[in-house]
C-alpha cells in the first residue's frame, strides 16, 4: 500500500519468509503447474519499486537505507519499501526467472549487456510514492508517475524489438506477464487536497482514477502485450499509522477504506469494458488485495501471523509514531508480522503469502481469472 507523501512515501512495497501451502487449498498442485512466462514487467508504487528512486535526484521517498534490506540476500537495502524481497520479485521467482531489475539502474554506457538481458527476462519501471495521474510528486521530482513508467516501457519495447525482430517480439510479449499494482498514493492525494474533494466528490475522483489506467493499460497493450496482473487497492485505512492516529483503541480509518472500495468497483468495471473494447486480445487476472488483507487481518493464525495491526520497524504506538529508519528499531521475527513499517509496506512474508493466495485454485480472491490461469491460457 503506498503513503502519504513524508519520508519513506507510499503505502503500499508488498514481501525470505515462509510458503503457506497448508493454508491455501490447491497451492501445492497450482505452483507444480505454471504456465510458461518468459518475463514479467511491472509497473506501480512503493509496493512493488525495487530501487528506481534511488536514482532520483530530489526524491526522499526512498528505502536505500537500514533498516530495510536487512533480510535481502547481502543484508543490504536495495531501495525496496521492506525488509526483503517483494511482491514482484516474489512473482518473478515463482516462473523461475531473475529479479526484474529497476529500469533506472539500466542506463548508461556500461550498462548496456544488462539491460540486453533484462529486456527480455523483465524490468521494474514502479516508482515509490507514484500515481496514475501525474501529481506535485512528478514536478517535485520525487516519484515516477505511471505516464512516464510507460514511456521508459516503451524504450525497452524498442530495445527488445531490436535484439529479437517484430515477429518474435510479439510472440514473447504475448506470453509475458504484465504487474500493474497502483492506485493508493492517488487516494492519499485526494484525502489531503481540499482543492481535490471540492472539484469532485469521491465517486468522480475514482471513477477518473480508473479512466487514467484504462488509457495506459491501452498504450501497453498496443505496445503486444496481452497477459496482465492488476492488483486492487487494500485497506488503507488499517495500515499502522492510520490506525496509530485514529483512536485510542486503534481502529482502522472506515472512511478512508470505503473510497479504497469505490476505486475498486470502479477498476473492476473498467478492466472488463476494456476487455471488451480490445475484442478478447487482452487477458487478465484482477487480484482483490482489499478481501485479502481483510481476511489476514481477522484471522493472522491462519496465515501463520501473529501481529496484524502494528509496523514491525518503528517507534512509539504501534511502532507507528515514525517512519522505518536506521535510529529506530526493528522486531526479531519479521515472518510473524504482515507490516513491514507505517505507511503499510508489506514484509516479505506478507508479500509471499499475497502471491500464494493469487496463484491458488481458490478463486475467491482472483476474477476473471487466477493468475495460474492466467499464465496458463
Amino acid at each position: 500500500m503506498p503513503t502519504n507523501k513524508t519520508p519513506s512515501l507510499t503505502i503500499f512495497s508488498l514481501f525470505l519468509g515462509l510458503l503457506w501451502f497448508d493454508y491455501f487449498p490447491g497451492l501445492e498442485a497450482a505452483t507444480g503447474k505454471l504456465g510458461s512466462v518468459p518475463g514479467v514487467y511491472v509497473f506501480g508504487d512503493s509496493l512493488v519499486d525495487a530501487g528506481n528512486n534511488n536514482y532520483l535526484a530530489f526524491s526522499v521517498s526512498k528505502a536505500n537505507y537500514p533498516h530495510n534490506g536487512v533480510d535481502f540476500p547481502g543484508k543490504k537495502p536495495t531501495g525496496r519499501f521492506s525488509n526483503g524481497k517483494n511482491a514482484a520479485d516474489a512473482i518473478a521467482e515463482k516462473f523461475g526467472l531473475p529479479l526484474p531489475p529497476p529500469y533506472l539502474s539500466l542506463r548508461g554506457l556500461f550498462k548496456e549487456k544488462r539491460r540486453k538481458s533484462a529486456a527480455v527476462t523483465g524490468v521494474n519501471f514502479a516508482s515509490g510514492g507514484a500515481g496514475i495521474f501525474n501529481s506535485s510528486d512528478q514536478k517535485l521530482g520525487q516519484a515516477i508517475p505511471l505516464s512516464h513508467q510507460v514511456n521508459h516501457w516503451l524504450s525497452i519495447h524498442r530495445e527488445l524489438t531490436n535484439q529479437l525482430g517484430p515477429a518474435e517480439t510479439q510472440i514473447h510479449l504475448s506470453k509475458s506477464l504484465f504487474t500493474v499494482v497502483i492506485g493508493s498514493n492517488d487516494l492519499f492525494d485526494y484525502f489531503g487536497s481540499f482543492k481535490l474533494r471540492r472539484r469532485n466528490n469521491p465517486q468522480q475522483y475514482t471513477q477518473s482514477m480508473a479512466d487514467k489506467l484504462k488509457e495506459q493499460l491501452k498504450r501497453i497493450h498496443d505496445t503486444g502485450a496481452r497477459r496482465f496482473l492488476v492488483v486492487g487497492v487494500a485497506q488503507i485505512g488499517c495500515t499502522p499509522g492510520k490506525r496509530e492516529k485514529n483512536s485510542a483503541i486503534h481502529e482502522c480509518d472506515e472512511e478512508a477504506n470505503t473510497w479504497c472500495s469505490l476505486y475498486n468497483e470502479a477498476l473492476v468495471k473498467m478492466l472488463q469494458q476494456l476487455k471488451q473494447e480490445l475484442q478478447s486480445s487482452m487477458t487478465y487476472s484482477y487480484f482483490d488485495n482489499f478481501k485479502s488483507l481483510h481476511d489476514i487481518i481477522s484471522n493472522p493464525a491462519r496465515y501463520g501471523f501473529a501481529d496484524v495491526t502494528s509496523a514491525c520497524c518503528g517507534n512509539g504506538k504501534l511502532n507507528a509514531e515514525t517512519p522505518c529508519l536506521p535510529i529506530t528499531r526493528y522486531c526479531s521475527d519479521r515472518t510473524k508480522y504482515l507490516f513491514w513499517d507505517r505507511y503499510g509496506h508489506p514484509t516479505e512474508a506478507a508479500a509471499r503469502t499475497f502471491i500464494d493466495l493469487m496463484l491458488s485454485d481458490d478463486s475467491q480472491y482472483s476474477s476473471p481469472l487466477t493468475l495460474t490461469q492466467l499464465v496458463s491460457s
